[in-house]
């Protein structure tokens, strides 16, 4: 199950992580919490689902069907925090990917987006599975807990605040967009004994929409199947960066990933 904002252009949001699940043989079930107003290129605006909405979605999905693993995507304000958050506190035992922050989305004001944050790292930060995270939005929620006069720096403060977050009960955060050695960009999972794998990608041009959202789809769907943390981070950046190399541009917008690029593949070689 996924929440998440609805996206018209299938770039992000629920219908771009419904098109990953099927992609990669699971059945995928949406909770609307935002509409967009929205293209290949940007959102010219959204429209928040009322929170008691939000919450009968789910509740009438799940009291029919059992789910395998959850997704957390946009949610746009505090209400939907809480109610999001007390759904999942009844199902402790399957996975939660949350993946709650979207570059595409308009932006709050700063107050409204530090309390957003504050709610998330309260919420539902202590109940996730993986916590999936670019190093710029590490740091902004960082910002909600951190004290003025705060010596640490670099890669001394990146570890600081994944070990923040995992001592709030999180298991796991993937931090993408990292350095590596050569300069390239990578994502770092982190656990309780530190780094667990830093993986480096081949720069592909773009520009793209969706590639996080496809990888937070693919973690999800591959610990549905049953897959551990480190086994679902490996195959899902594989499979997003294949993705991304068969991107399409479908209008005059950015690359949106080519989320059944293998099967078409597979169809070709036939």
């Amino acid at each position: 199950m996924s929440f998440g904002a609805a996206d018209p252009a299938g770039a992000t949001g629920v219908q771009a992580d419904l098109a990953a699940f099927s992609a990669l043989s699971c059945t995928g079930l949406a909770v609307t919490t935002a509409l967009l107003i929205s293209d290949s290129a940007r959102v010219e605006d959204l429209q928040d689902i009322d929170p008691d909405w939000v919450a009968d979605q789910a509740r009438v999905i799940l009291e029919d069907m059992t789910m395998a693993a959850f997704k957390v995507g946009a949610i746009t304000n505090l209400e939907q925090v809480a109610a999001v958050a007390e759904i999942l506190s009844d199902y402790p035992d399957a996975p939660l990917i949350l993946d709650p922050f979207s570059s595409r989305l308009p932006a709050l004001p700063d107050d409204d987006a530090e309390e957003l944050m504050t709610a998330i790292r309260q919420l539902l930060v202590p109940q996730a599975t993986l916590l999936m995270l670019s190093q710029v939005e590490l740091g902004r929620m960082a910002e909600t807990w951190r004290e003025s006069g705060d010596g640490s720096e670099g890669e001394d403060m990146l570890q600081s605040d994944v070990e923040h977050l995992l001592a709030l009960g999180c298991e796991f955060v993937l931090v993408t967009g990292t350095a590596s050695s050569s300069g390239a960009l990578a994502n770092t999972l982190y656990g309780a004994d530190g780094v667990i794998s830093h993986d480096a990608w081949q720069h592909l041009a773009g520009p793209f929409i969706g590639a996080g959202n496809t990888l937070s789809a693919a973690l999800t769907a591959f610990m549905a199947r049953g897959a551990d943390v480190p086994e679902a981070v490996a195959a899902a950046q594989e499979y997003t960066v294949g993705a991304l190399a068969h991107a399409q541009r479908y209008g005059m917008g950015k690359f949106v990933p080519n989320r059944f690029f293998h099967l078409q593949s597979a169809q070709d070689m036939q």
